[in-house]
């Protein structure tokens, strides 16, 4: 017969007790905590799946930073390219609004002097970083985008820059008879004729077509090589007769030249004069297509000229230069290379579309492309027409000067308008604009996905905080009357128990 005294029974209660006092313990940590265990094992079957949601939240972390650091660079490049547009609206308005052709002495006017402040301002905005990261560099995010102003304009001493390149261009634009590289030979007999001086030559005019009412006249070409047109006189033209010949300047641009046949002597401008025999005519017509080929090329070419070189060094990788010297005898381009010409974008320059040389996953399947290259076709336009705005000079004493600047102002402010179906700074705009709408969309997805995931997580780890708390004050409540039992059973001896004998 086995016995069951106080004392087995209290160590029982005290044994019970511990197991209160440790759920009592747990239960205040997750009280504190919110959670429901403070490792993955304390899950047990949950174990994993709240891991891999935690996993994902984090990663929605990543995200977000990502997001904001994307969209900190979009709006810094939006900044940028809008004060890229402005600084081509003032040079527009500038040419608008200039006064008198005056010189200073530099050899420019007031307009151009402001047009070299635009362009040092545009090449500053252009080498604009976004923390360490060069914004118009492409890929080299750490090489800047630009060449300075001074050296894109002046050059290096050993580098030529855009001055020089415009120079060389113009003397082989001109050629070494100032007649645009054409030739008009003496009269023969009673054909005037005029041909290009050099087959397949990028220099100069060249003859685009001709059209005549000359009376008794017989018109060829252009054809051969070099083409040539030749205007062969069967008899006098009458009065108010004339001939137009269209020429193809550097710049791609046209010109006409219109002669009218006129009895007056001498003749007025763009006129010949009617001889007494066609022969005395066609050597009045030959002086007078000599003079508007002349006066074309002191005017209207150097303006083109100035733009084709303008275009060939911003527009060209590698920039192309008159193959010389001599230069008024050349008959190619050249590339220039980096021991002998300024390369004014020094970013890089692969054949990866500007907007993907910088990419960022902004969401499990979802990535921005963001990357902008300052050769793109609207920036590198809006740097070429400034720069050979400040590149140009003229000369008080050249009668031809005032309208050789009005041609280049108003190419000037052609190209600076944006000529139809060209890249404007407006469309890499509206790419960025894009990417900043992709970025916000899904910051905002991001977002409610990954509040959905601490809710699931919650779920899992977390407790209800007032369930706990009235767990913690039952557990409180039978450790209280737990302990005041087993403190009354310690007090019991088997005397108590029995009872205290009687005396009597």
């Amino acid at each position: 017969m086995s016995i069951t005294g106080p004392g087995s029974i209290t160590a029982a209660n005290v044994t019970a007790q511990n197991n209160l006092f440790n759920q009592l313990n747990q239960l205040s940590v997750e009280l504190a905590t919110g959670e429901a265990a403070q490792t993955y094992a304390g899950l047990g079957s949950q174990a994993g799946v709240a891991a891999s949601l935690s996993s994902q939240i984090t990663a929605f972390d990543g995200y977000a930073t990502t997001a904001t650091s994307v969209g900190t660079t979009l709006t810094l490049a939006q900044s940028v390219l809008t004060q890229l547009g402005d600084a081509g609206t003032s040079v527009e308005k500038a040419i608008g609004q200039q006064g008198n052709f005056a010189l200073d002495n530099t050899g420019q006017t007031s307009t151009q002097e402001s047009a070299a402040n635009y362009l040092d301002e545009i090449t500053s905005l252009l080498n604009t970083q976004a923390g360490s990261n060069y914004l118009f560099s492409g890929e080299a995010v750490t090489t800047p985008s630009v060449a300075t102003s001074s050296d894109i304009l002046n050059g290096t001493g050993t580098q030529a820059g855009l001055t020089q390149v415009i120079a060389e261009r113009l003397q082989a634009d001109q050629g070494a008879n100032g007649l645009g590289r054409l030739v008009i030979p003496a009269v023969s007999g009673s054909s005037v004729s005029i041909s290009e001086d050099a087959a397949g030559s990028p220099f100069g005019f060249k003859l685009a077509s001709v059209s005549s009412s000359l009376t008794g006249a017989t018109v060829t070409g252009p054809s051969g090589s070099p083409a040539s047109i030749s205007v062969s006189l069967g008899s006098n033209p009458n009065a108010g007769d004339s001939i137009a010949f269209d020429l193809t300047l550097p710049d791609g641009s046209t010109q006409t030249i219109t002669l009218q046949a006129t009895t007056a002597s001498p003749p007025g401008a763009n006129q010949f004069t009617i001889g007494a025999t066609a022969s005395n005519t066609a050597s009045n017509l030959q002086t007078a297509l000599n003079g508007a080929v002349s006066n074309l090329a002191q005017t209207a070419l150097p303006a083109a000229s100035a733009m084709a070189a303008a275009n060939n060094f911003f527009s060209s990788d590698p920039p192309q230069r008159v193959s010389g010297p001599p230069f008024d005898t050349a008959t190619s381009l050249v590339n220039g290379t980096t021991a002998n010409t300024v390369f004014w974008y020094t970013g890089e320059n692969g054949s990866t579309p500007a907007q993907d040389t910088a990419t960022a996953q902004i969401g499990p399947n979802m990535t921005v492309s963001y990357g902008m290259r300052a050769n793109e076709q609207a920036i590198s336009t809006l740097v070429a027409n400034v720069a050979v705005l400040a590149a140009t000079t003229y000369s008080a004493s050249d009668p031809n000067a005032q309208a050789s600047y009005q041609a280049l102002t108003q190419k000037v402010t052609a190209n600076l308008d944006g000529q139809p179906g060209t890249q404007q700074i407006s469309d890499i705009e509206a790419n960025l604009a894009n990417a900043q709408t992709a970025v916000s969309n899904a910051s905002s997805l991001n977002t409610q996905t990954q509040n959905t995931l601490q809710d699931m997580v919650q779920g899992i780890e977390g407790v209800d905080q007032n369930t706990v708390g009235v767990e913690i004050l039952n557990l409180q409540n039978s450790l209280s009357a737990s302990m005041s039992v087993t403190a009354r059973l310690a007090q019991l001896s088997l005397v108590n128990y029995l009872g205290a004998p009687t005396v009597g």
